[in-house]
């Protein structure tokens, strides 16, 4: 895999993909903002659900066994996975035990994590993606750019251009519409036929061992009810209490995600089908999974286990919108992606991603579950500085900026030299195009003409 940097230079340098992120993000920023002013009860909402979630992790154990009892009450098979591995061979074991040739998947980032996908494949298993932006990734054969719009980072023309490519009856129209219905008549006969559903999960309910999904396309339905054998995968930070406490977490989810009151289809279901029911799996299997989760927990990073994957941070964050998701290498992209990545694959070679945030702390404000993304960022620098992972030629750098700001005198001298010289580069357009050892910003933007005097003069001088 490429480094951090290589991806970023790539992406700055891609002319559509910003406007691409711009769309959606830019959207979902507004609607978001909409909706949260029309809930007069947002912040008393947010602190309760990060109250919710400290208590659910503070005691895990207590609620995923009565999940588990419930869950098997109501006749399902509850498995357990520690890693990645141990989760992908309990779904394939299922899928081969059920004689399955083909899949239906909802979408699912947990899914995404362990690297399912692969593992159905390599077991010569098909598998459809019924979720319209996860089918168009499958065609693509890239991974997700985002928790929520995984293919937030294609125009509409290279979507059509993949639909003419891969479809069977693909669209003649050059309309949304036209392209929606391509992608129906390709997928719904396999979504009916598939031998076993998988599904995530976007809460667990521990009172009642039920499942909870929230889609804005009923795919995840398409996964429970045709096929004879539903799976669910779900990282075991996904319980709540009960009920109540479900039904408030969703309040925020959608809020925070699309800026809807409320998503297309929320859905509770536990157990397989019963005697009398219409419709319904044979056989529901649920895999909790920890894949680093309860080390997360002892190390630290409890609190980034309050996140219900609902992209805000992403979608308001001002490295993201210029880079997209893939820049980031890994399943999470964004600020929750930077703390999650190291945490999930190692700190070495991932320790850029914390590097990059500009701790502006809008992540942070957004968060509907108040996870405080800077700081636990900021931790992961502190980590990286501790174990030597930064390159030579950062740590001199930054010793020699440390050297010169403990001299007031010499620093300021320096801060004024460097001003003189970057509004002289700028000229009188406003602009500089290049900057000795500012490559980096100027390979892709210009740079504005600073300021006549620094902060510290002005503050001096009792400028306000």
């Amino acid at each position: 895999m490429t480094s951090f940097k290589t991806r970023t230079a790539a992406a700055l340098a891609d002319p559509l993909l910003k406007v691409a992120v711009e769309r959606t993000a830019g959207t979902a920023e507004a609607k978001r903002a909409l909706a949260v002013d029309a809930f007069a009860g947002f912040e008393d909402a947010r602190t309760r659900a990060a109250a919710i979630k400290d208590h659910v992790i503070a005691n895990l154990d207590t609620y995923l066994e009565r999940f588990e009892a419930n869950a098997t009450a109501a006749g399902a098979t509850v498995h357990w996975a520690r890693t990645a591995d141990e989760a992908c061979a309990i779904v394939v074991d299922l899928c081969r035990r059920a004689g399955a040739r083909t899949v239906a998947r909802s979408k699912s980032m947990l899914g995404e994590e362990i690297g399912l996908p692969h593992a159905l494949a390599e077991a010569g298993i098909r598998r459809i993606e019924t979720d319209l932006a996860e089918h168009i990734i499958q065609l693509a054969d890239e991974r997700p750019s985002h928790i929520i719009w995984p293919a937030m980072h294609k125009t509409r023309e290279q979507v059509s251009a993949l639909f003419t490519q891969h479809h069977r009856d693909p669209h003649v129209e050059e309309t949304v519409a036209a392209m929606a219905e391509s992608a129906r008549r390709e997928l719904r006969s396999g979504m009916l036929g598939a031998d076993v559903g998988i599904s995530g999960a976007n809460f667990l309910v521990a009172d009642t061992g039920a499942i909870c999904t929230v889609t804005n396309e009923g795919n995840a339905e398409l996964s429970l009810v045709p096929p004879r054998m539903h799976i669910v995968t779900a990282g075991i930070e996904k319980i709540v209490p009960s009920m109540a406490h479900a039904t408030h977490m969703l309040r925020l989810l959608s809020r925070s995600a699309t800026g809807a009151a409320m998503s297309q289809y929320t859905t509770f279901y536990a157990g397989p089908r019963r005697a009398g029911d219409r419709d319904g799996p044979e056989e529901m299997h649920i895999v909790l999974v920890d894949n680093g989760r309860s080390r997360m927990r002892d190390e630290g990073l409890a609190e980034m286990l309050r996140c219900i994957r609902c992209g805000a941070c992403m979608n308001h964050c001002v490295v993201f919108r210029q880079i997209g998701g893939h820049a980031y290498g890994s399943t999470y992209p964004g600020p929750m992606g930077a703390v999650l990545t190291p945490a999930l694959d190692g700190l070495k070679g991932n320790q850029d991603l914390a590097s990059a945030c500009t701790l502006n702390g809008k992540c942070q404000e957004v968060c509907p579950v108040k996870i405080p993304l800077p700081t636990l960022l900021r931790g992961w620098r502190e980590r990286s500085w501790r174990e030597g992972l930064e390159p030579v030629s950062v740590r001199r750098g930054i010793a020699a900026w440390a050297w010169v700001a403990r001299r007031p005198a010499l620093y300021r001298l320096a801060v004024g030299g460097a001003l003189r010289a970057m509004r002289l580069a700028a000229g009188a357009g406003g602009w500089a195009r290049r900057l000795p050892l500012a490559g980096g910003w100027t390979d892709h933007r210009d740079f504005p003409k600073p300021a006549a005097k620094s902060f510290m003069d002005r503050y001096g001088a009792g400028e306000r």
